[in-house]
């Protein structure tokens, strides 16, 4: 008896799977014309979000953030280096953000996927826009000595939103990173000094006497949200962004204030109503995403 239920409902999932490959800007609209997306989210709901601290225990500080399936890992090394004579009395950092083919399908061996530039950029800019990191507290001996923080960002898997979730674990980074001990040496040059001496007696008094946070102000998140006719999505898949291809990335630091809002073209007009919204999206998206970071943060802290 239960044989000719089970044939039907197995035909009917080949139709349905059909008609989306088919057909498949015309299988997403029927799903939000009952406010509902395919993935059962409602229209304005993010996927669920998981961040994980000391992810990589080589680096000084390091993430491992997921929004859905989009995987980021951020890892941060910190190097001295010497100030630019353009301000002496501060540090730098500098952003990669790397796709390697594991991440997608639609990266090529050997072809560097040519959003990752783009999106190096974008973070690169909202961290030192936003006002996150302080770069005077990067500073060693004015004009002789500062930290460069390397912060590389590895896609792990693109599924959308790559954007938030990179950025959401550089946060996560630099909120784990611990900035190691230096010394001066004989030569009054900065040196490291390596995890086994710290806290032991030096030749040197050390320049910073143990390793500490960075003190993080304004920290920023994003949104992106996905503009089609007149429905507005939040936190899109990859198969969301291929199809409905106009879409908005909205930063805003952690007290509310816009920090950058990216419109990359599209074929539907952002009006002013549309981007409002957007921004009140994003406004509630920081507060979940500030809760997640603290929680993270309160767990290693217990370890």
């Amino acid at each position: 008896m239960g044989t000719p239920n089970a044939a039907g409902d197995w035909s009917s999932e080949v139709e349905v799977d059909a008609f989306r490959r088919l057909f498949p800007l015309r299988y997403y609209e029927r799903h939000l014309s009952e406010a509902i997306r395919p993935d059962a989210r409602p229209l304005k709901r993010a996927r669920d979000t998981i961040v994980s601290l000391g992810a990589v225990a080589s680096s000084d500080g390091s993430a491992l953030a997921k929004i859905g399936s989009t995987t980021m890992l951020a890892a941060i090394k910190m190097e001295v280096m010497t100030p630019s004579v353009d301000s002496p009395d501060e540090g730098s950092i500098a952003v990669e953000f790397h796709m390697p083919p594991i991440c997608s399908p639609v990266v090529r061996p050997g072809r560097p996927a040519e959003v990752a530039p783009v999106i190096s950029k974008q973070l690169f800019d909202s961290l030192l826009s936003s006002g996150m990191i302080d770069l005077k507290e990067l500073s060693l001996v004015k004009g002789k000595a500062a930290w460069m923080a390397y912060l590389d960002i590895y896609c792990l898997d693109a599924d959308g939103a790559l954007f938030d979730a990179a950025l959401l674990s550089a946060v996560a980074a630099f909120s784990h990173l611990r900035i190691p001990v230096v010394s001066l040496n004989d030569e009054g040059r900065v040196v490291v000094i390596s995890k086994e001496l710290e806290g032991e007696k030096l030749v040197k008094e050390p320049v910073n006497k143990e390793r500490r946070k960075l003190s993080l102000n304004s920290i920023p998140f994003s949104l992106t949200c996905i503009l089609h006719k007149n429905y507005i999505l939040t936190d899109p898949t990859f198969e969301e962004e291929s199809i409905m291809e106009t879409f908005i990335t909205v930063v805003l630091n952690s007290s509310g204030q816009l920090v950058s809002l990216y419109k990359p073209g599209g074929p539907v007009l952002a009006h002013t109503s549309a981007i409002k919204e957007c921004i009140e999206l994003t406004r509630q998206r920081v507060k979940e995403v500030q809760e997640i970071i603290d929680e993270a943060i309160s767990i290693i802290e217990v370890d």
